[in-house]
């Protein structure tokens, strides 16, 4: 009975994958509309734009929007492999394809003796969670080298850091799939991979690495977590505005230079907690290296200053690696983080008019959604410390002196 239930389970995967999938195609090919503002004018708009401009040989530099690392440009370019599609057509098909390699890697490591397929139900339950939005944006692309990176590293450590790089060469972020790699093989692959592509984009268009100079003066997203201060004392007589300010909508006003700045600080101390972890670790071990990753990634989203939608694909393909392996300790942060998905759609696009203006039911949603984030964090630093870091040992005491009853005499013992 346990044989046939584990033969079917792949094909109800397979039928999950494709019923929602389908329901994200028809919404951002406008088959049907989805409620609230069109999510797909990123890419008709936007990235269209941009593909004009990369055609030509250049970056944006113009444009204060382009905020990302030179590799994006392939994700920008990608829809000219399909020319008999138009620009947005083209891109949200491969969007689709690339969610259908993460399912297909996730699988495939589920399926292997000793692992688990809940991973691969992560991501065919949580990523239509996160409605339209997931393919009109090119986070699931990254997201599928991230998964790729991680599933391979522990037995290719070079596989991992050359993927990593190139990750991180496409939106930063999947340089934290390198917190729990121990080989210096990973670290070098990744080195020469980073600095190699890095050149070459450099040499050969203008203004590759522009994008680091275009954040000076953003301020904080109407969605992170710093912005709940701001939709609060909205209440009591604030006086600042809700802007499109490079390229998403952010607070500007007085006192959001501290938060934003607060913002920086908790970022650095989480990346100084994740090197005393670093330095105090002891077993690292295959299953080790994605939960790093997925609590390193949760550190680093939940004290941005900016918390778009997206990036909750990056954390539900994390989730996902980590619980292809029975040994893995994060199905807790896994669950809170399939939670703030659904959170994530009901407050954009379903429900952004509400927190654009910081009514209730707006800053109730931001609250749940970013509280779940928050605690998913937590727990999975929790469990990577307790898990990796052996306890102290605890100092010994010196023995009390006994009464004594001349020169020379022994503490006295006390028999039980």
């Amino acid at each position: 009975m346990e044989t046939k239930g584990a033969g079917r389970s792949p094909l109800w995967l397979l039928v999950a994958w494709a019923v929602t999938r389908a329901a994200l195609l028809l919404f951002v090919f406008r088959v049907y509309v989805f409620p609230g503002p069109d999510v797909t004018s990123d890419v008709s708009v936007i990235y269209r734009g941009w593909y004009e401009v990369l055609r030509q040989g250049t970056f944006p530099l113009d444009d204060v929007t382009w905020q990302y690392p030179p590799a994006a440009a392939l994700a920008v370019l990608s829809p000219a492999a399909l020319p008999f599609l138009s620009y947005a057509h083209a891109f949200f098909t491969l969007a689709c394809l690339s969610d259908a390699v993460v399912l297909a890697l996730l699988a495939y490591a589920g399926g292997r003796p000793g692992r688990s397929p809940r991973g691969a139900w992560v991501w065919v339950a949580g990523v239509p969670l996160l409605g339209p939005t997931v393919y009109a944006r090119y986070d699931v692309m990254v997201t599928a080298v991230a998964v790729a990176a991680l599933l391979a590293g522990a037995r290719h450590p070079r596989a991992l850091g050359a993927l990593a790089a190139a990750g991180a060469l496409m939106k930063v972020w999947p340089a934290l799939l390198l917190a729990g790699a121990v080989r210096r093989r990973a670290w070098g692959s990744a080195a020469v991979t980073g600095a190699g592509v890095g050149l070459l984009f450099a040499v050969s268009m203008p203004g590759a690495f522009a994008f680091l100079t275009f954040q000076r003066e953003r301020g904080t997203e109407v969605e992170s977590l710093g912005a709940l201060v701001f939709h609060v004392a909205r209440h009591f007589g604030w006086r600042g505005e809700v802007l499109l300010n490079y390229g998403s909508i952010e607070f500007l006003g007085p006192w959001v230079n501290v938060v934003s700045t607060a913002a920086l600080a908790l970022t650095a101390a989480a990346f100084g907690w994740l090197l005393l972890w670093r330095l105090r670790a002891r077993e690292l071990t295959g299953a080790v290296l994605a939960d790093a990753a997925l609590t390193a990634v949760l550190l680093f989203t939940v004290t941005s200053r900016v918390l778009s939608p997206q990036y909750l694909v990056w954390l539900v393909g994390l989730a996902a690696v980590c619980l292809t392996r029975r040994a893995s300790r994060m199905t807790g942060p896994a669950l809170l983080i399939v939670g703030a998905s659904f959170l994530t759609v009901l407050e954009f696009p379903l429900g952004f008019s509400h927190v654009v203006v910081s009514d209730g039911y707006g800053i109730t949603l931001l609250v749940l959604r970013n509280a779940l984030l928050i605690t998913a964090a937590l727990t999975a630093a929790h469990h990577l410390w307790h898990t990796t870091v052996p306890p102290r040992p605890s100092t010994p005491q010196p023995p009390r002196p006994g009464r004594t009853t001349g020169k020379g005499a022994q503490p006295r013992r006390v028999v039980t």
